[in-house]
Protein backbone atom coordinates (compact mmCIF):
# COMPACT_ATOMS: atom_id res chain seq x y z
CA UNK A 1 0.00 0.00 0.00
CA UNK A 2 1.16 3.56 -0.65
CA UNK A 3 -0.05 6.19 1.80
CA UNK A 4 0.05 9.76 0.62
CA UNK A 5 0.27 12.56 3.15
CA UNK A 6 -0.37 16.20 2.18
CA UNK A 7 0.15 19.50 3.97
CA UNK A 8 -0.24 23.21 3.26
CA UNK A 9 1.50 26.03 5.08
CA UNK A 10 0.12 29.53 4.86
CA UNK A 11 1.72 33.01 4.59
CA UNK A 12 0.90 33.96 8.19
CA UNK A 13 2.72 30.99 9.68
CA UNK A 14 4.94 31.91 12.64
CA UNK A 15 7.05 28.79 12.58
CA UNK A 16 8.77 26.67 9.99
CA UNK A 17 9.20 23.60 12.11
CA UNK A 18 7.72 20.18 11.40
CA UNK A 19 7.43 17.18 13.63
CA UNK A 20 8.08 13.96 11.73
CA UNK A 21 6.86 10.72 13.28
CA UNK A 22 7.91 7.59 11.44
CA UNK A 23 9.33 4.19 12.21
CA UNK A 24 12.26 4.71 9.84
CA UNK A 25 14.78 7.50 9.33
CA UNK A 26 14.20 9.20 6.00
CA UNK A 27 16.82 11.61 4.75
CA UNK A 28 15.41 12.54 1.34
CA UNK A 29 11.96 13.21 0.00
CA UNK A 30 10.36 14.51 -3.18
CA UNK A 31 9.16 18.09 -2.90
CA UNK A 32 6.11 19.12 -4.94
CA UNK A 33 4.45 22.49 -5.26
CA UNK A 34 0.92 22.28 -6.72
CA UNK A 35 1.06 19.55 -9.34
CA UNK A 36 4.56 20.46 -10.58
CA UNK A 37 7.55 18.34 -9.71
CA UNK A 38 10.34 20.28 -8.02
CA UNK A 39 13.87 19.25 -7.17
CA UNK A 40 14.49 16.92 -4.26
CA UNK A 41 15.08 18.72 -1.00
CA UNK A 42 17.10 17.53 1.98
CA UNK A 43 15.34 17.02 5.27
CA UNK A 44 17.66 16.12 8.16
CA UNK A 45 16.05 13.81 10.72
CA UNK A 46 17.88 12.90 13.87
CA UNK A 47 15.46 10.24 15.11
CA UNK A 48 11.82 9.30 15.27
CA UNK A 49 9.79 12.21 16.60
CA UNK A 50 12.60 14.79 16.34
CA UNK A 51 11.96 18.26 15.03
CA UNK A 52 13.43 19.02 11.61
CA UNK A 53 14.17 22.47 10.26
CA UNK A 54 13.14 23.28 6.71
CA UNK A 55 15.84 23.21 4.06
CA UNK A 56 16.82 26.31 2.08
CA UNK A 57 14.85 25.00 -0.89
CA UNK A 58 11.70 24.94 1.24
CA UNK A 59 12.29 28.37 2.75
CA UNK A 60 12.34 29.83 -0.73
CA UNK A 61 8.68 28.80 -1.06
CA UNK A 62 6.91 30.39 1.93
CA UNK A 63 3.52 29.36 0.56
CA UNK A 64 2.41 26.25 -1.22
CA UNK A 65 1.42 22.64 -0.95
CA UNK A 66 3.82 19.85 -0.10
CA UNK A 67 3.57 16.07 0.02
CA UNK A 68 5.69 13.21 1.27
CA UNK A 69 5.45 9.92 -0.67
CA UNK A 70 6.58 6.92 1.37
CA UNK A 71 5.99 3.39 -0.01
CA UNK A 72 4.94 0.43 2.15
CA UNK A 73 5.06 2.30 5.47
CA UNK A 74 2.80 4.79 7.21
CA UNK A 75 4.15 8.20 8.02
CA UNK A 76 2.77 11.27 9.67
CA UNK A 77 3.96 14.79 8.99
CA UNK A 78 2.22 17.25 11.30
CA UNK A 79 2.36 21.04 11.21
CA UNK A 80 3.20 22.76 14.47
CA UNK A 81 1.21 26.02 14.60
CA UNK A 82 0.15 28.22 17.49
CA UNK A 83 -3.51 28.84 18.16
CA UNK A 84 -6.56 26.76 17.19
CA UNK A 85 -6.14 24.24 14.36
CA UNK A 86 -7.31 25.28 10.91
CA UNK A 87 -8.46 22.77 8.31
CA UNK A 88 -5.94 23.88 5.73
CA UNK A 89 -3.04 23.62 8.19
CA UNK A 90 -3.60 19.92 8.78
CA UNK A 91 -2.37 16.66 7.37
CA UNK A 92 -4.66 14.69 5.05
CA UNK A 93 -4.02 11.05 4.31
CA UNK A 94 -5.76 8.84 1.78
CA UNK A 95 -5.78 5.47 3.52
CA UNK A 96 -7.92 2.80 1.85
CA UNK A 97 -7.88 -0.97 1.65
CA UNK A 98 -5.16 -1.92 -0.81
CA UNK A 99 -7.26 -3.81 -3.41
CA UNK A 100 -9.58 -0.82 -3.86
CA UNK A 101 -6.83 1.67 -4.73
CA UNK A 102 -6.34 0.53 -8.32
CA UNK A 103 -4.33 2.50 -10.86
CA UNK A 104 -4.39 0.31 -13.98
CA UNK A 105 -7.05 -0.07 -16.62
CA UNK A 106 -9.47 -2.99 -16.36
CA UNK A 107 -10.07 -4.87 -19.61
CA UNK A 108 -11.40 -8.40 -20.18
CA UNK A 109 -11.16 -9.24 -16.50
CA UNK A 110 -7.48 -8.23 -16.25
CA UNK A 111 -5.64 -5.19 -14.92
CA UNK A 112 -3.63 -3.62 -17.74
CA UNK A 113 -0.92 -0.99 -17.85
CA UNK A 114 -0.47 1.72 -20.46
CA UNK A 115 2.60 3.31 -22.01
CA UNK A 116 2.29 6.29 -19.68
CA UNK A 117 0.47 7.45 -16.56
CA UNK A 118 -1.30 10.64 -15.50
CA UNK A 119 -1.68 12.19 -12.05
CA UNK A 120 -4.87 12.31 -10.00
CA UNK A 121 -4.94 15.33 -7.70
CA UNK A 122 -6.72 16.14 -4.47
CA UNK A 123 -8.59 19.33 -5.47
CA UNK A 124 -8.47 20.60 -1.89
CA UNK A 125 -4.67 20.62 -1.73
CA UNK A 126 -3.52 20.27 -5.32
CA UNK A 127 -1.49 17.24 -4.34
CA UNK A 128 -1.02 14.09 -6.34
CA UNK A 129 -2.78 11.14 -4.72
CA UNK A 130 -2.17 8.54 -7.45
CA UNK A 131 -0.80 7.95 -10.91
CA UNK A 132 -3.19 6.11 -13.20
CA UNK A 133 -2.67 4.27 -16.48
CA UNK A 134 -3.16 6.71 -19.36
CA UNK A 135 -5.06 4.47 -21.76
CA UNK A 136 -5.15 5.39 -25.43
CA UNK A 137 -7.01 4.30 -28.56
CA UNK A 138 -5.32 0.88 -28.54
CA UNK A 139 -6.55 0.07 -25.03
CA UNK A 140 -9.99 1.47 -25.85
CA UNK A 141 -10.23 -0.78 -28.91
CA UNK A 142 -9.05 -3.74 -26.82
CA UNK A 143 -11.85 -3.02 -24.35
CA UNK A 144 -14.48 -2.75 -27.08
CA UNK A 145 -13.37 -6.06 -28.57
CA UNK A 146 -13.47 -7.71 -25.15
CA UNK A 147 -16.98 -6.39 -24.50
CA UNK A 148 -18.13 -7.59 -27.92
CA UNK A 149 -16.73 -11.07 -27.32
CA UNK A 150 -18.32 -11.26 -23.87
CA UNK A 151 -21.71 -10.04 -25.06
CA UNK A 152 -22.95 -13.32 -26.50
CA UNK A 153 -22.32 -15.18 -23.24
CA UNK A 154 -23.68 -12.41 -21.00
CA UNK A 155 -26.92 -12.03 -22.92
CA UNK A 156 -27.49 -15.78 -22.51
CA UNK A 157 -27.27 -15.57 -18.75
CA UNK A 158 -30.75 -15.83 -17.32
CA UNK A 159 -32.27 -12.68 -15.85
CA UNK A 160 -32.02 -14.30 -12.43
CA UNK A 161 -28.29 -14.98 -12.87
CA UNK A 162 -27.61 -11.38 -13.89
CA UNK A 163 -29.78 -10.19 -11.01
CA UNK A 164 -27.84 -12.19 -8.43
CA UNK A 165 -24.47 -10.93 -9.69
CA UNK A 166 -25.62 -7.30 -9.56
CA UNK A 167 -26.94 -7.88 -6.07
CA UNK A 168 -23.59 -9.26 -4.98
CA UNK A 169 -21.88 -6.19 -6.44
CA UNK A 170 -24.30 -4.03 -4.44
CA UNK A 171 -23.48 -5.96 -1.25
CA UNK A 172 -19.75 -5.43 -1.79
CA UNK A 173 -20.23 -1.69 -2.32
CA UNK A 174 -22.15 -1.52 0.93
CA UNK A 175 -19.46 -3.51 2.74
CA UNK A 176 -16.69 -1.17 1.50
CA UNK A 177 -18.63 2.10 1.73
CA UNK A 178 -16.06 3.85 3.93
CA UNK A 179 -13.16 3.23 1.55
CA UNK A 180 -15.24 4.12 -1.50
CA UNK A 181 -16.28 7.37 0.18
CA UNK A 182 -12.65 8.23 0.97
CA UNK A 183 -11.75 7.85 -2.70
CA UNK A 184 -14.57 10.21 -3.69
CA UNK A 185 -13.55 12.79 -1.09
CA UNK A 186 -9.89 12.80 -2.08
CA UNK A 187 -10.31 12.83 -5.86
CA UNK A 188 -13.51 14.90 -6.08
CA UNK A 189 -13.30 17.12 -2.98
CA UNK A 190 -16.70 16.31 -1.45
CA UNK A 191 -17.21 16.36 2.30
CA UNK A 192 -17.08 12.83 3.70
CA UNK A 193 -20.76 12.88 4.65
CA UNK A 194 -21.71 13.65 1.05
CA UNK A 195 -19.31 11.01 -0.24
CA UNK A 196 -20.92 8.39 1.97
CA UNK A 197 -24.27 9.56 0.64
CA UNK A 198 -23.05 9.14 -2.91
CA UNK A 199 -21.83 5.61 -2.22
CA UNK A 200 -25.25 4.66 -0.84
CA UNK A 201 -26.95 6.37 -3.81
CA UNK A 202 -24.56 4.67 -6.24
CA UNK A 203 -25.11 1.23 -4.72
CA UNK A 204 -28.88 1.73 -4.79
CA UNK A 205 -28.82 1.68 -8.60
CA UNK A 206 -27.21 -1.75 -8.58
CA UNK A 207 -29.85 -2.90 -6.12
CA UNK A 208 -32.68 -1.40 -8.17
CA UNK A 209 -31.53 -2.77 -11.52
CA UNK A 210 -30.76 -6.17 -10.02
CA UNK A 211 -34.49 -6.28 -9.41
CA UNK A 212 -35.46 -4.74 -12.75
CA UNK A 213 -33.42 -7.41 -14.57
CA UNK A 214 -36.21 -9.86 -13.70
CA UNK A 215 -38.98 -7.50 -14.80
CA UNK A 216 -38.21 -7.11 -18.51
CA UNK A 217 -41.42 -8.11 -20.22
CA UNK A 218 -42.46 -8.46 -23.85
CA UNK A 219 -45.99 -8.42 -25.30
CA UNK A 220 -48.41 -10.70 -27.08
CA UNK A 221 -50.36 -8.69 -29.64
CA UNK A 222 -53.78 -9.61 -30.98
CA UNK A 223 -53.43 -10.82 -34.56
CA UNK A 224 -55.71 -9.77 -37.42
CA UNK A 225 -55.32 -13.25 -38.94
CA UNK A 226 -56.48 -16.55 -37.43
CA UNK A 227 -53.34 -18.47 -38.42
CA UNK A 228 -50.82 -16.07 -36.82
CA UNK A 229 -49.55 -15.11 -33.40
CA UNK A 230 -47.75 -11.81 -32.88
CA UNK A 231 -45.06 -11.27 -30.27
CA UNK A 232 -42.92 -8.32 -29.20
CA UNK A 233 -39.58 -9.39 -27.69
CA UNK A 234 -37.07 -7.23 -25.81
CA UNK A 235 -33.39 -7.93 -26.38
CA UNK A 236 -30.15 -6.22 -25.24
CA UNK A 237 -28.70 -3.74 -27.73
CA UNK A 238 -25.08 -4.95 -27.41
CA UNK A 239 -21.84 -3.20 -26.46
CA UNK A 240 -22.34 0.16 -24.74
CA UNK A 241 -19.83 2.99 -24.32
CA UNK A 242 -20.32 4.69 -20.96
CA UNK A 243 -18.72 8.14 -20.59
CA UNK A 244 -19.12 9.68 -17.14
CA UNK A 245 -18.38 13.00 -15.35
CA UNK A 246 -16.29 13.84 -12.29
CA UNK A 247 -18.96 15.34 -10.02
CA UNK A 248 -20.54 11.97 -9.12
CA UNK A 249 -17.68 9.61 -9.98
CA UNK A 250 -19.42 6.52 -8.62
CA UNK A 251 -23.17 7.09 -9.02
CA UNK A 252 -23.03 8.21 -12.64
CA UNK A 253 -21.38 4.88 -13.47
CA UNK A 254 -23.78 2.59 -11.63
CA UNK A 255 -26.87 4.44 -12.85
CA UNK A 256 -25.85 3.59 -16.42
CA UNK A 257 -23.99 0.31 -15.96
CA UNK A 258 -26.59 -1.18 -13.61
CA UNK A 259 -29.27 -0.77 -16.27
CA UNK A 260 -27.01 -1.95 -19.09
CA UNK A 261 -25.85 -5.13 -17.35
CA UNK A 262 -29.35 -5.91 -16.12
CA UNK A 263 -30.57 -5.73 -19.73
CA UNK A 264 -27.84 -8.12 -20.89
CA UNK A 265 -25.47 -5.56 -22.44
CA UNK A 266 -21.72 -5.32 -21.92
CA UNK A 267 -19.95 -2.00 -21.30
CA UNK A 268 -16.75 0.00 -21.67
CA UNK A 269 -16.51 2.84 -19.14
CA UNK A 270 -14.40 5.94 -19.70
CA UNK A 271 -14.40 7.79 -16.37
CA UNK A 272 -13.61 11.48 -16.05
CA UNK A 273 -9.87 12.18 -16.01
CA UNK A 274 -10.18 14.01 -12.67
CA UNK A 275 -11.81 11.08 -10.86
CA UNK A 276 -10.79 7.66 -12.22
CA UNK A 277 -10.11 6.01 -8.85
CA UNK A 278 -13.79 5.47 -8.02
CA UNK A 279 -14.40 3.77 -11.36
CA UNK A 280 -11.42 1.47 -10.87
CA UNK A 281 -12.58 0.61 -7.34
CA UNK A 282 -15.96 -0.34 -8.81
CA UNK A 283 -14.14 -2.58 -11.30
CA UNK A 284 -12.33 -4.31 -8.44
CA UNK A 285 -15.62 -4.98 -6.68
CA UNK A 286 -17.27 -6.15 -9.91
CA UNK A 287 -14.43 -8.61 -10.28
CA UNK A 288 -14.90 -9.80 -6.70
CA UNK A 289 -18.64 -10.15 -7.33
CA UNK A 290 -17.98 -12.54 -10.20
CA UNK A 291 -19.04 -10.34 -13.11
CA UNK A 292 -17.61 -12.30 -16.10
CA UNK A 293 -14.51 -11.06 -17.92
CA UNK A 294 -15.26 -8.54 -20.64
CA UNK A 295 -18.69 -7.59 -19.33
CA UNK A 296 -17.44 -4.51 -17.43
CA UNK A 297 -14.33 -2.71 -18.69
CA UNK A 298 -12.73 0.58 -17.57
CA UNK A 299 -10.28 2.64 -19.65
CA UNK A 300 -9.05 5.69 -17.69
CA UNK A 301 -7.18 8.36 -19.61
CA UNK A 302 -5.81 11.87 -19.25
CA UNK A 303 -7.45 14.99 -20.61
CA UNK A 304 -5.00 14.98 -23.49
CA UNK A 305 -5.99 11.49 -24.62
CA UNK A 306 -9.72 11.88 -24.06
CA UNK A 307 -10.57 12.96 -27.64
CA UNK A 308 -8.81 9.95 -29.19
CA UNK A 309 -10.30 7.47 -26.71
CA UNK A 310 -13.72 9.07 -27.08
CA UNK A 311 -13.53 8.73 -30.84
CA UNK A 312 -12.95 4.98 -30.58
CA UNK A 313 -15.85 4.58 -28.15
CA UNK A 314 -18.20 6.63 -30.31
CA UNK A 315 -17.29 5.43 -33.80
CA UNK A 316 -16.26 1.77 -33.50
CA UNK A 317 -18.84 -0.30 -35.44
CA UNK A 318 -18.92 -2.91 -32.64
CA UNK A 319 -20.38 -0.32 -30.25
CA UNK A 320 -24.19 -0.29 -30.38
CA UNK A 321 -24.96 2.48 -27.88
CA UNK A 322 -23.39 5.51 -26.20
CA UNK A 323 -24.49 6.84 -22.82
CA UNK A 324 -22.90 10.14 -21.83
CA UNK A 325 -23.23 12.55 -18.93
CA UNK A 326 -21.51 15.91 -19.29
CA UNK A 327 -21.77 19.29 -20.94
CA UNK A 328 -24.17 20.06 -23.76
CA UNK A 329 -21.27 21.15 -25.97
CA UNK A 330 -19.48 17.81 -25.59
CA UNK A 331 -22.72 15.91 -26.02
CA UNK A 332 -23.23 17.54 -29.42
CA UNK A 333 -19.75 16.44 -30.49
CA UNK A 334 -20.47 12.84 -29.46
CA UNK A 335 -23.81 12.86 -31.26
CA UNK A 336 -22.07 13.85 -34.47
CA UNK A 337 -19.58 11.02 -34.01
CA UNK A 338 -22.37 8.53 -33.38
CA UNK A 339 -24.30 9.62 -36.45
CA UNK A 340 -22.09 7.87 -39.03
CA UNK A 341 -22.92 4.45 -37.61
CA UNK A 342 -26.40 5.45 -36.34
CA UNK A 343 -25.80 4.37 -32.77
CA UNK A 344 -28.41 4.56 -30.05
CA UNK A 345 -27.58 7.38 -27.65
CA UNK A 346 -28.54 8.56 -24.19
CA UNK A 347 -27.40 12.06 -23.32
CA UNK A 348 -27.66 13.62 -19.86
CA UNK A 349 -26.36 17.12 -20.51
CA UNK A 350 -26.26 20.57 -18.93
CA UNK A 351 -28.85 22.17 -16.71
CA UNK A 352 -29.69 25.67 -15.51
CA UNK A 353 -32.37 25.00 -12.93
CA UNK A 354 -34.81 27.69 -11.78
CA UNK A 355 -35.86 27.80 -8.12
CA UNK A 356 -39.08 29.77 -7.63
CA UNK A 357 -40.48 30.94 -4.29
CA UNK A 358 -44.04 32.21 -4.48
CA UNK A 359 -45.74 34.44 -1.91
CA UNK A 360 -47.77 31.48 -0.61
CA UNK A 361 -44.63 29.42 0.11
CA UNK A 362 -43.47 28.17 3.48
CA UNK A 363 -40.37 30.37 3.54
CA UNK A 364 -38.48 28.29 6.09
CA UNK A 365 -39.00 25.18 3.98
CA UNK A 366 -37.96 27.10 0.86
CA UNK A 367 -34.73 28.21 2.56
CA UNK A 368 -33.97 24.62 3.52
CA UNK A 369 -34.61 23.50 -0.04
CA UNK A 370 -32.40 26.25 -1.43
CA UNK A 371 -29.52 25.25 0.84
CA UNK A 372 -29.80 21.61 -0.18
CA UNK A 373 -30.26 22.28 -3.87
CA UNK A 374 -27.56 24.93 -4.24
CA UNK A 375 -24.71 23.98 -1.94
CA UNK A 376 -24.58 20.20 -2.24
CA UNK A 377 -21.18 19.32 -3.71
CA UNK A 378 -20.39 23.06 -3.59
CA UNK A 379 -22.96 23.69 -6.32
CA UNK A 380 -21.33 21.26 -8.73
CA UNK A 381 -24.35 19.20 -9.80
CA UNK A 382 -26.30 19.33 -13.03
CA UNK A 383 -29.61 19.62 -11.16
CA UNK A 384 -28.58 22.25 -8.61
CA UNK A 385 -30.51 25.50 -8.72
CA UNK A 386 -28.88 28.38 -10.60
CA UNK A 387 -31.57 31.04 -10.89
CA UNK A 388 -33.52 31.89 -7.72
CA UNK A 389 -36.74 33.74 -8.43
CA UNK A 390 -38.48 35.10 -5.34
CA UNK A 391 -41.84 36.89 -5.37
CA UNK A 392 -41.89 40.42 -3.97
CA UNK A 393 -44.06 39.58 -0.96
CA UNK A 394 -41.47 37.23 0.56
CA UNK A 395 -38.29 38.55 -1.10
CA UNK A 396 -36.74 40.33 1.88
CA UNK A 397 -37.73 37.62 4.36
CA UNK A 398 -36.28 34.90 2.15
CA UNK A 399 -32.96 36.73 1.78
CA UNK A 400 -32.68 37.37 5.51
CA UNK A 401 -33.39 33.77 6.50
CA UNK A 402 -31.18 32.39 3.75
CA UNK A 403 -28.24 34.55 4.80
CA UNK A 404 -28.57 33.38 8.40
CA UNK A 405 -28.75 29.77 7.28
CA UNK A 406 -25.57 30.17 5.22
CA UNK A 407 -23.78 31.67 8.22
CA UNK A 408 -24.90 28.87 10.52
CA UNK A 409 -24.58 25.81 8.31
CA UNK A 410 -21.76 26.23 5.79
CA UNK A 411 -18.16 25.40 6.67
CA UNK A 412 -15.31 25.36 4.17
CA UNK A 413 -12.50 22.85 4.46
CA UNK A 414 -10.96 19.59 3.36
CA UNK A 415 -13.63 16.96 2.82
CA UNK A 416 -12.04 14.61 5.35
CA UNK A 417 -12.63 17.11 8.18
CA UNK A 418 -15.82 16.15 10.09
CA UNK A 419 -17.16 19.72 10.26
CA UNK A 420 -16.70 20.49 6.55
CA UNK A 421 -19.85 21.09 4.53
CA UNK A 422 -18.21 22.83 1.56
CA UNK A 423 -15.19 21.39 -0.21
CA UNK A 424 -13.22 22.92 -3.07
CA UNK A 425 -14.32 23.26 -6.65
CA UNK A 426 -12.83 20.62 -8.90
CA UNK A 427 -10.07 22.89 -10.23
CA UNK A 428 -8.99 26.52 -10.52
CA UNK A 429 -10.80 26.96 -13.84
CA UNK A 430 -14.09 26.25 -12.09
CA UNK A 431 -13.30 28.84 -9.41
CA UNK A 432 -12.37 31.41 -12.06
CA UNK A 433 -15.75 30.94 -13.75
CA UNK A 434 -17.59 31.69 -10.50
CA UNK A 435 -15.44 34.77 -9.90
CA UNK A 436 -16.21 35.98 -13.41
CA UNK A 437 -19.96 35.61 -12.86
CA UNK A 438 -19.82 37.45 -9.54
CA UNK A 439 -17.78 40.29 -11.02
CA UNK A 440 -20.16 40.61 -13.95
CA UNK A 441 -23.22 40.69 -11.67
CA UNK A 442 -21.73 43.29 -9.32
CA UNK A 443 -20.73 45.50 -12.25
CA UNK A 444 -24.35 45.45 -13.40
CA UNK A 445 -25.82 46.34 -10.00
CA UNK A 446 -26.08 43.13 -7.96
CA UNK A 447 -25.30 43.28 -4.23
CA UNK A 448 -23.09 40.74 -2.45
CA UNK A 449 -24.85 39.75 0.79
CA UNK A 450 -22.59 36.83 1.69
CA UNK A 451 -19.22 35.61 0.48
CA UNK A 452 -18.04 36.72 -2.92
CA UNK A 453 -14.35 35.94 -2.57
CA UNK A 454 -12.10 33.29 -4.00
CA UNK A 455 -9.84 31.67 -1.43
CA UNK A 456 -6.68 29.58 -1.77
CA UNK A 457 -6.51 27.13 -4.64
CA UNK A 458 -9.95 26.23 -5.94
CA UNK A 459 -11.86 27.11 -2.77
CA UNK A 460 -14.67 29.60 -3.22
CA UNK A 461 -16.77 31.33 -0.58
CA UNK A 462 -20.48 30.43 -0.81
CA UNK A 463 -21.95 33.59 -2.26
CA UNK A 464 -25.39 35.18 -2.01
CA UNK A 465 -26.32 37.92 -4.50
CA UNK A 466 -29.38 40.17 -4.32
CA UNK A 467 -30.89 42.53 -6.91
CA UNK A 468 -29.94 40.18 -9.74
CA UNK A 469 -31.37 40.80 -13.20
CA UNK A 470 -31.76 38.60 -16.24
CA UNK A 471 -29.07 40.39 -18.23
CA UNK A 472 -26.34 39.14 -15.88
CA UNK A 473 -24.05 36.28 -16.85
CA UNK A 474 -25.04 34.14 -13.86
CA UNK A 475 -28.66 34.02 -15.08
CA UNK A 476 -27.69 33.09 -18.64
CA UNK A 477 -25.00 30.43 -18.05
CA UNK A 478 -24.82 27.39 -15.79
CA UNK A 479 -22.52 28.24 -12.86
CA UNK A 480 -21.42 24.90 -11.43
CA UNK A 481 -20.31 26.53 -8.22
CA UNK A 482 -21.56 27.95 -4.86
CA UNK A 483 -23.18 31.09 -6.25
CA UNK A 484 -26.81 31.85 -5.33
CA UNK A 485 -28.25 34.78 -7.32
CA UNK A 486 -31.73 36.02 -6.34
CA UNK A 487 -34.11 37.72 -8.80
CA UNK A 488 -37.25 39.55 -7.63
CA UNK A 489 -40.52 38.98 -9.55
CA UNK A 490 -44.13 40.10 -9.19
CA UNK A 491 -46.39 37.67 -11.09
CA UNK A 492 -46.55 33.96 -11.81
CA UNK A 493 -46.44 34.61 -15.55
CA UNK A 494 -43.27 36.69 -15.11
CA UNK A 495 -41.57 33.93 -13.12
CA UNK A 496 -42.45 31.25 -15.68
CA UNK A 497 -41.19 33.40 -18.54
CA UNK A 498 -37.80 33.81 -16.84
CA UNK A 499 -37.64 30.16 -15.76
CA UNK A 500 -38.31 28.88 -19.28
CA UNK A 501 -36.00 31.36 -21.02
CA UNK A 502 -33.22 28.80 -21.46
CA UNK A 503 -32.15 26.37 -24.16
CA UNK A 504 -31.77 23.62 -21.52
CA UNK A 505 -34.35 22.06 -19.27
CA UNK A 506 -33.16 19.45 -16.81
CA UNK A 507 -34.57 20.29 -13.36
CA UNK A 508 -36.80 22.97 -11.87
CA UNK A 509 -38.00 23.69 -8.33
CA UNK A 510 -40.73 25.83 -6.83
CA UNK A 511 -42.36 26.45 -3.47
CA UNK A 512 -46.04 27.20 -3.08
CA UNK A 513 -48.96 26.22 -0.83
CA UNK A 514 -51.58 27.02 -3.51
CA UNK A 515 -52.67 23.68 -4.96
CA UNK A 516 -54.01 25.21 -8.17
CA UNK A 517 -50.77 27.11 -8.68
CA UNK A 518 -48.78 23.95 -7.98
CA UNK A 519 -50.53 22.12 -10.80
CA UNK A 520 -50.25 25.06 -13.22
CA UNK A 521 -46.57 25.67 -12.63
CA UNK A 522 -45.56 21.99 -12.57
CA UNK A 523 -47.08 21.55 -16.03
CA UNK A 524 -45.73 24.84 -17.39
CA UNK A 525 -42.05 24.42 -16.40
CA UNK A 526 -40.06 23.19 -19.40
CA UNK A 527 -37.91 20.66 -17.56
CA UNK A 528 -37.62 16.91 -17.12
CA UNK A 529 -37.64 16.90 -13.29
CA UNK A 530 -39.79 19.09 -11.05
CA UNK A 531 -39.39 19.51 -7.31
CA UNK A 532 -42.50 20.90 -5.62
CA UNK A 533 -41.67 22.06 -2.09
CA UNK A 534 -38.60 19.81 -2.30
CA UNK A 535 -34.96 20.59 -3.12
CA UNK A 536 -33.55 17.08 -3.58
CA UNK A 537 -35.11 14.90 -6.27
CA UNK A 538 -32.97 12.01 -7.47
CA UNK A 539 -33.88 8.45 -6.56
CA UNK A 540 -33.45 5.12 -8.41
CA UNK A 541 -37.21 4.61 -8.54
CA UNK A 542 -37.84 7.76 -10.63
CA UNK A 543 -36.72 8.88 -14.07
CA UNK A 544 -33.78 11.23 -14.54
CA UNK A 545 -33.39 13.22 -17.76
CA UNK A 546 -34.16 16.54 -19.40
CA UNK A 547 -35.81 18.28 -22.32
CA UNK A 548 -34.55 20.82 -24.83
CA UNK A 549 -30.74 20.67 -25.01
CA UNK A 550 -30.45 18.94 -21.65
CA UNK A 551 -30.34 15.60 -23.35
CA UNK A 552 -31.99 12.49 -24.74
CA UNK A 553 -33.46 9.50 -22.94
CA UNK A 554 -34.07 8.69 -19.29
CA UNK A 555 -32.03 7.01 -16.58
CA UNK A 556 -33.24 5.26 -13.43
CA UNK A 557 -36.73 3.88 -12.80
CA UNK A 558 -38.36 1.10 -14.80
CA UNK A 559 -37.73 3.19 -17.93
CA UNK A 560 -33.96 3.30 -17.44
CA UNK A 561 -33.46 -0.31 -18.53
CA UNK A 562 -35.49 0.32 -21.69
CA UNK A 563 -32.65 2.52 -22.96
CA UNK A 564 -30.53 -0.65 -23.32
CA UNK A 565 -33.16 -2.83 -25.00
CA UNK A 566 -34.34 -3.23 -28.59
CA UNK A 567 -37.89 -4.32 -29.36
CA UNK A 568 -38.15 -7.14 -31.88
CA UNK A 569 -41.45 -8.05 -33.55
CA UNK A 570 -41.97 -11.76 -34.27
CA UNK A 571 -44.84 -13.06 -36.40
CA UNK A 572 -45.50 -16.80 -36.05
CA UNK A 573 -47.62 -17.87 -39.07
CA UNK A 574 -49.05 -20.99 -40.65
CA UNK A 575 -50.73 -22.08 -37.46
CA UNK A 576 -53.68 -24.48 -37.60
CA UNK A 577 -55.88 -23.17 -34.86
Amino acid sequence: MILIETLQWLPDSRTRTFVFVHSHVVSRFLLRTGSNRQKSAELQLRSCGDEAELSPAQRERPTGMFAVFVPTTRCLLRRVLPGPPAAMHRLYSLDVTAPLLRTQGYVDGRWISAASVFPVLDPATGQEIARVADCGPAEAKQAVDAAYTAFDGWRRHTAKERSLLLRKWFDLMTLHKQDLAKLITFECGKPMAESLGEVAYSASFLEWFSEEARRVYGDIVSSPAKDRKLFLLKQPVGVCSIITPWNFPSAMITRKVGAALAAGCTVVVKPAEDTPLSALALAELADQAGIPAGVFNVVPCSRGRTPAVGEVLCTDPLVAKISFTGSTATGKVLLKMAADTVKKTSMELGGHAPFIVFDSADVDRAVGGAMASKFRNSGQTCVCSNRFLVQSGVYDRFLEKLGRAMDAELRLGHGSEPDTTQGPLINTRAAEKVVQQISDAVSLGAKVLRGGKRLDGSFMEPTLLADVTTDMLCTREETFGPLLPVIRFDTEAEALAVANASNVGLAGYFYSQDISQIWRVAEALEVGLVGVNEGLLSTPEATFGGVKQSGLGREGSKYGIEEYLDVKYMCLGGLQL
